[in-house]
């Protein structure tokens, strides 16, 4: 088994790009996952491990016998090369290098009835990451992100969702790209926007449905509310006139879940 204990090791090199860069990550179709959980979703998800590197210390030999026996390249790290890559702060000792998926909108496999949650330019990897989270826990058919402000490989993105980019159908596009797709498959457009709204909990989510949502801070682009089959407002009783984005998703997310009994 390969060995690796300094950081001035060329492949480690090129794995700090590869956690710091997205140019990186998008020139070699790979990125860094790190921790227990996420690697064994990401398996379950279809992803594709090419190297598993972990500190032999931490990692017992039955753990990582699992991984010899599919084929992927192991290396034992140092600790010093453990904390040049490690993203998070709690140390679980163990990475893996994968194989990044293509995100076009084609490659979406959507159900008779989908529920999707479509997400405008979301600036914050934090707030994309609890997205992914919600509908993962609401077992959403789809999430598509419209005109993507953040690579979704960022380490950030991967961290936040806790493992759940790979448990979700992801999909990216222009908005008018996702608009068109969304007419296509005849699924109804409710967007969530001040505008020529109404209240969100009065409309039917029992058929065909994507929820969107937007930014704090522009909310969504004028497509979307030209487009929709309804604009839908969450009412709001304080001082202010919007929510975090990642919040406002889960209350349309959850209340078109309530009404298809699930």
């Amino acid at each position: 088994m390969k060995e690796i204990t300094s950081v001035q090791n060329l492949y480690i090199k090129s794995l700090v790009l590869l956690q710091e860069k997205a140019k990186e990550r998008k020139k070699t179709g790979t990125f860094l996952i790190e921790g227990h959980r996420e690697i064994e979703l990401a398996i379950k998800g279809n992803y594709k491990i090419e190297t598993i590197l972990f500190l032999p210390e931490i990692i017992s030999n039955d753990q990582i016998n699992k991984y010899s026996q599919e084929q992927i390249n192991l290396i034992e790290i140092s600790k010093e090369v453990y904390q040049k890559l490690a993203y998070r702060d709690t140390t679980e000792g163990i990475l893996a290098v994968a194989k990044t998926k293509n995100f076009s909108l084609e490659n979406l496999k959507l159900p008779q009835n989908p529920l999707i949650l479509v997400a405008e330019a979301p600036e914050k990897p934090g707030n994309i990451g609890a997205m992914l989270r919600t509908a993962d826990a609401a077992n959403l058919d789809a999430v598509i992100i419209a005109n993507p402000k953040s690579d979704m490989y960022n380490p950030n993105i991967v961290r936040s969702s806790v493992g759940c980019i790979f448990t979700n159908q992801i999909g990216t596009g222009t908005t008018q790209e996702i608009i068109d797709f969304l007419k296509k498959n005849k699924i109804n457009i409710y967007a969530a926007t001040l505008q020529n709204s109404t209240s969100y909990h009065t409309q039917d989510y029992t058929k065909p449905t994507a929820l969107v949502v937007g930014t704090e801070a522009t909310g969504l682009s004028d497509e979307w509310r030209n487009n929709a089959t309804q604009n839908i407002i969450i009412p709001m009783q304080g001082e202010i006139d919007s929510m975090n984005v990642s919040v406002a998703a889960a209350i349309l997310i959850f209340e078109a879940k309530r009404q298809r009994g699930f």
